[in-house]
Protein backbone atom coordinates (compact mmCIF):
# COMPACT_ATOMS: atom_id res chain seq x y z
CA UNK A 1 0.00 0.00 0.00
CA UNK A 2 2.84 2.43 1.11
CA UNK A 3 4.73 1.25 -2.05
CA UNK A 4 1.47 2.61 -4.41
CA UNK A 5 1.04 5.69 -2.77
CA UNK A 6 4.50 6.66 -3.21
CA UNK A 7 4.48 5.75 -6.90
CA UNK A 8 1.36 7.57 -7.09
CA UNK A 9 2.92 10.87 -5.49
CA UNK A 10 6.16 10.93 -7.52
CA UNK A 11 4.22 10.31 -11.21
CA UNK A 12 3.36 14.01 -10.38
CA UNK A 13 6.58 15.56 -10.86
CA UNK A 14 9.36 12.33 -12.11
CA UNK A 15 9.43 10.93 -15.54
CA UNK A 16 9.53 7.56 -15.63
CA UNK A 17 11.01 6.96 -18.51
CA UNK A 18 14.73 7.92 -19.56
CA UNK A 19 13.53 9.79 -23.10
CA UNK A 20 11.20 11.75 -20.55
CA UNK A 21 14.50 13.08 -18.40
CA UNK A 22 14.74 17.11 -19.01
CA UNK A 23 18.03 18.13 -19.29
CA UNK A 24 16.85 22.57 -18.69
CA UNK A 25 19.87 24.58 -18.16
CA UNK A 26 22.53 22.24 -18.17
CA UNK A 27 24.57 20.43 -20.57
CA UNK A 28 24.59 16.72 -20.87
CA UNK A 29 27.19 14.24 -19.55
CA UNK A 30 28.49 13.45 -22.92
CA UNK A 31 29.09 17.07 -23.81
CA UNK A 32 31.54 17.13 -20.39
CA UNK A 33 33.57 14.46 -21.92
CA UNK A 34 35.42 17.26 -23.68
CA UNK A 35 36.25 19.26 -20.48
CA UNK A 36 39.08 18.10 -18.28
CA UNK A 37 36.86 17.96 -14.70
CA UNK A 38 38.21 19.62 -11.70
CA UNK A 39 39.02 15.89 -10.02
CA UNK A 40 41.33 14.95 -12.29
CA UNK A 41 43.83 17.41 -11.71
CA UNK A 42 43.97 16.13 -8.43
CA UNK A 43 47.60 13.87 -8.47
CA UNK A 44 47.72 10.57 -7.41
CA UNK A 45 48.28 10.36 -4.13
CA UNK A 46 45.58 12.74 -3.45
CA UNK A 47 42.70 11.23 -5.96
CA UNK A 48 41.94 7.94 -3.80
CA UNK A 49 38.59 9.98 -1.89
CA UNK A 50 35.44 7.92 -1.90
CA UNK A 51 32.79 10.29 -3.82
CA UNK A 52 35.96 11.84 -6.31
CA UNK A 53 38.78 9.85 -6.32
CA UNK A 54 39.14 8.72 -10.10
CA UNK A 55 41.39 6.20 -8.64
CA UNK A 56 38.98 5.08 -6.28
CA UNK A 57 37.52 1.64 -8.22
CA UNK A 58 34.70 1.16 -6.03
CA UNK A 59 33.77 4.66 -5.22
CA UNK A 60 31.62 7.03 -7.12
CA UNK A 61 34.15 8.86 -9.31
CA UNK A 62 32.35 11.98 -9.87
CA UNK A 63 33.25 14.89 -12.31
CA UNK A 64 32.92 18.22 -11.41
CA UNK A 65 32.89 21.77 -14.33
CA UNK A 66 32.71 25.00 -14.63
CA UNK A 67 29.74 26.45 -16.12
CA UNK A 68 30.22 29.91 -15.97
CA UNK A 69 30.27 31.36 -12.75
CA UNK A 70 28.29 28.05 -11.45
CA UNK A 71 29.66 24.33 -10.83
CA UNK A 72 28.33 21.44 -12.24
CA UNK A 73 28.24 17.70 -11.82
CA UNK A 74 25.71 15.18 -13.46
CA UNK A 75 26.09 11.46 -11.93
CA UNK A 76 23.83 8.90 -12.58
CA UNK A 77 23.41 6.71 -9.18
CA UNK A 78 22.66 2.64 -9.23
CA UNK A 79 19.98 0.88 -7.51
CA UNK A 80 22.52 -0.35 -4.52
CA UNK A 81 21.97 3.60 -3.44
CA UNK A 82 18.49 3.14 -3.36
CA UNK A 83 16.64 3.85 -0.01
CA UNK A 84 13.06 3.10 -0.80
CA UNK A 85 12.00 1.64 -4.07
CA UNK A 86 13.01 4.13 -6.51
CA UNK A 87 14.55 6.56 -4.33
CA UNK A 88 18.12 7.49 -3.53
CA UNK A 89 19.35 7.50 0.45
CA UNK A 90 20.27 10.85 2.01
CA UNK A 91 24.54 9.60 2.65
CA UNK A 92 24.38 9.34 -1.42
CA UNK A 93 23.25 12.82 -1.35
CA UNK A 94 25.04 14.49 1.28
CA UNK A 95 28.29 12.56 -0.59
CA UNK A 96 27.89 14.41 -3.81
CA UNK A 97 27.09 17.56 -2.12
CA UNK A 98 30.37 17.27 -0.26
CA UNK A 99 32.77 16.45 -3.35
CA UNK A 100 31.24 18.12 -5.75
CA UNK A 101 32.18 21.56 -2.91
CA UNK A 102 35.15 20.80 -2.52
CA UNK A 103 36.24 20.02 -5.86
CA UNK A 104 34.18 23.17 -6.34
CA UNK A 105 36.45 25.18 -3.43
CA UNK A 106 39.70 23.94 -5.19
CA UNK A 107 38.89 25.36 -8.51
CA UNK A 108 37.75 28.82 -6.84
CA UNK A 109 40.85 28.99 -4.83
CA UNK A 110 42.64 28.46 -8.48
CA UNK A 111 40.71 31.27 -10.13
CA UNK A 112 41.39 33.52 -7.17
CA UNK A 113 45.08 32.66 -7.37
CA UNK A 114 44.90 32.87 -11.31
CA UNK A 115 46.56 30.07 -11.70
CA UNK A 116 45.57 26.89 -14.12
CA UNK A 117 44.68 23.58 -12.15
CA UNK A 118 47.85 21.94 -13.21
CA UNK A 119 50.02 23.81 -11.87
CA UNK A 120 52.12 23.38 -8.66
CA UNK A 121 51.97 23.17 -6.08
CA UNK A 122 48.92 21.34 -5.89
CA UNK A 123 45.47 22.47 -4.08
CA UNK A 124 43.00 20.71 -2.42
CA UNK A 125 40.24 21.06 -0.05
CA UNK A 126 38.73 19.16 2.81
CA UNK A 127 35.43 19.33 4.34
CA UNK A 128 35.26 21.61 7.56
CA UNK A 129 31.39 21.55 7.73
CA UNK A 130 28.73 19.82 5.91
CA UNK A 131 24.76 20.84 6.32
CA UNK A 132 22.52 19.44 3.89
CA UNK A 133 18.77 19.98 4.06
CA UNK A 134 16.62 17.59 2.41
CA UNK A 135 13.63 18.62 0.73
CA UNK A 136 12.14 16.35 -1.59
CA UNK A 137 12.48 12.43 -2.12
CA UNK A 138 15.30 12.47 -4.68
CA UNK A 139 14.34 9.42 -7.71
CA UNK A 140 17.27 7.20 -8.52
CA UNK A 141 16.06 6.52 -12.20
CA UNK A 142 17.35 9.53 -13.88
CA UNK A 143 20.63 11.83 -13.66
CA UNK A 144 21.53 14.03 -10.62
CA UNK A 145 22.89 17.51 -11.31
CA UNK A 146 24.34 19.48 -7.96
CA UNK A 147 25.18 22.67 -8.84
CA UNK A 148 27.52 24.77 -6.37
CA UNK A 149 28.48 28.57 -6.21
CA UNK A 150 31.03 30.16 -4.30
CA UNK A 151 29.99 32.22 -1.70
CA UNK A 152 33.10 32.80 0.03
CA UNK A 153 36.59 32.43 -0.67
CA UNK A 154 38.86 33.51 2.36
CA UNK A 155 42.65 32.44 3.15
CA UNK A 156 42.51 28.84 3.32
CA UNK A 157 38.85 28.73 3.84
CA UNK A 158 35.72 28.49 0.65
CA UNK A 159 32.12 28.36 1.57
CA UNK A 160 29.82 26.45 -1.29
CA UNK A 161 26.33 26.42 -1.66
CA UNK A 162 25.18 23.69 -3.88
CA UNK A 163 21.94 22.62 -4.86
CA UNK A 164 20.82 18.83 -5.79
CA UNK A 165 18.30 18.75 -8.73
CA UNK A 166 16.33 16.01 -10.19
CA UNK A 167 13.88 15.49 -13.04
CA UNK A 168 13.32 19.50 -12.71
CA UNK A 169 13.51 19.57 -8.94
CA UNK A 170 15.44 20.86 -6.45
CA UNK A 171 15.48 18.02 -3.96
CA UNK A 172 18.06 18.66 -1.62
CA UNK A 173 20.44 22.20 -0.78
CA UNK A 174 24.07 22.14 1.48
CA UNK A 175 26.58 23.97 2.30
CA UNK A 176 29.85 23.21 2.99
CA UNK A 177 32.90 25.10 4.47
CA UNK A 178 35.93 23.86 3.00
CA UNK A 179 39.30 24.14 4.17
CA UNK A 180 42.60 23.95 2.23
CA UNK A 181 44.46 21.05 2.99
CA UNK A 182 47.76 22.05 4.85
CA UNK A 183 50.89 22.16 2.99
CA UNK A 184 52.44 19.52 5.24
CA UNK A 185 50.00 17.16 4.27
CA UNK A 186 50.16 17.75 0.90
CA UNK A 187 52.51 15.23 -1.71
CA UNK A 188 55.60 15.73 -2.56
CA UNK A 189 55.44 16.72 -6.13
CA UNK A 190 58.35 17.85 -8.31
Amino acid sequence: MFRLMLQQTLIKWMPIYPQDWEYKNIETKENFMTKKAFQDYYPDDLSHCYGCGRLNEQGLQIKSYWDGEESVCIHQPDSRYMAIPGMAYGGLIASLIDCHSTGTAAAAKYREENREMDTLPPIRFLTASLHVNYLLPTPINGPLEIRGKVKLVKGRKVVIESRLIASGQVCATGEVIAVQVPEALMPVTS
